[in-house]
């Protein structure tokens, strides 16, 4: 049996290392679709279904990453739209990631696996905080035993995270360092569950904001697939994503850049805001993700 991540990294390199974002909050959405619909979440899931189709046909991503914060602030009615997103992805044929940075302990942490990996919010990977401490993350590793996937927050995109990340401890490393090695210990443990399988189950998230320690993050962490945040809007640049994708062991998301990209696109610049249609705001995300994925592939190969 494979496990999911081993899925992420095949279709990552079949269909290029793009991973789109679906953090998609109904004020991306522009008014003329919006008053198409009863409500703000009924909008948004359209949209997610438009784009996750799209995507799938033309290649253009490897998988979909859905943010649950978005959702939960739209209430009952967005935690509906987040359980047909994920059922809408896995009908792709793609892998989904669901961005829900779990991190607790004991019989808190099961519940969150149990939520996230079985259920109504069944998901094939998630994302989880490991800052309680790594006894944190053993209700997740059951599950990848059975074929479920993790990404650890290791070195995040986000300015502060210098605040507790880069911290240096008492044996003269980083925090990161820390939690690195911890990986490393983990994905060890899973090669003799998957012995024939060319990544570990275990993966980590790493953001592609600096340049600095790019080659050193991938060469420490070898065999182990990224979730790699930061390229687009937050300003990350494909060739430090390039840095990080050796071997194809990566998976580079991007997520208002493509919801968004309807405020940039010629086209829909050219019909004016107020016109728009759902085809159109789907159109411009579809050209967008097909022009990430070019980026990104072309970085890789330079």
């Amino acid at each position: 049996m494979k496990h999911n991540m081993q899925i992420l990294q095949e279709l990552a390199l079949a269909n290029g290392p793009l991973c789109v974002g679906l953090d998609t909050d109904p004020s991306y959405i522009p008014q003329s679709v919006l008053k198409n619909y009863p409500d703000p979440a009924d909008a948004v899931l359209a949209y997610n279904k438009e784009i996750i189709s799209r995507v799938a046909k033309d290649k253009s991503a490897c998988c979909f990453k859905v943010q649950i914060a978005y959702y939960e602030a739209m209430g009952l009615k967005g935690m509906e739209v987040y359980a047909q997103t994920l059922k809408e992805v896995k009908k792709s044929g793609l892998i989904c990631i669901s961005d829900i940075k779990r991190g607790d302990i004991a019989a808190t942490a099961s519940a969150y696996a149990r939520a996230h990996f079985s259920g109504d919010f069944e998901t094939d990977i998630i994302t989880i905080n490991p800052y309680m401490g790594f006894d944190t993350l053993k209700p997740f590793t059951e599950y990848c035993k059975q074929g479920k996937g993790i990404f650890v927050l290791l070195r995040t995109s986000n300015p502060g995270m210098r605040d507790i990340e880069d911290l240096n401890l008492a044996e003269n490393k980083h925090v990161y360092e820390k939690v690195g090695e911890e990986l490393q210990r983990i994905k060890n443990e899973f090669k003799e569950i998957y012995p024939d399988q060319t990544c570990s189950p275990v993966g980590a998230v790493i953001g592609c904001t600096e340049w600095q320690n790019a080659v050193e993050l991938r060469q420490a962490s070898k065999d182990i697939f990224l979730l790699i945040p930061g390229y687009g809007a937050q300003g990350g640049d494909a060739k430090i994503c390039a840095a990080l994708l050796q071997d194809c062991s990566g998976t580079v998301n991007s997520s208002r850049g493509i919801l968004c990209a309807w405020k940039k696109d010629g086209e829909c610049l050219a019909k004016g805001e107020d016109a728009l249609t759902l085809k159109d705001i789907a159109d411009a995300a579809a050209r967008a993700a097909v022009t990430s994925k070019n980026d990104l592939c072309h970085a890789k190969e330079n």
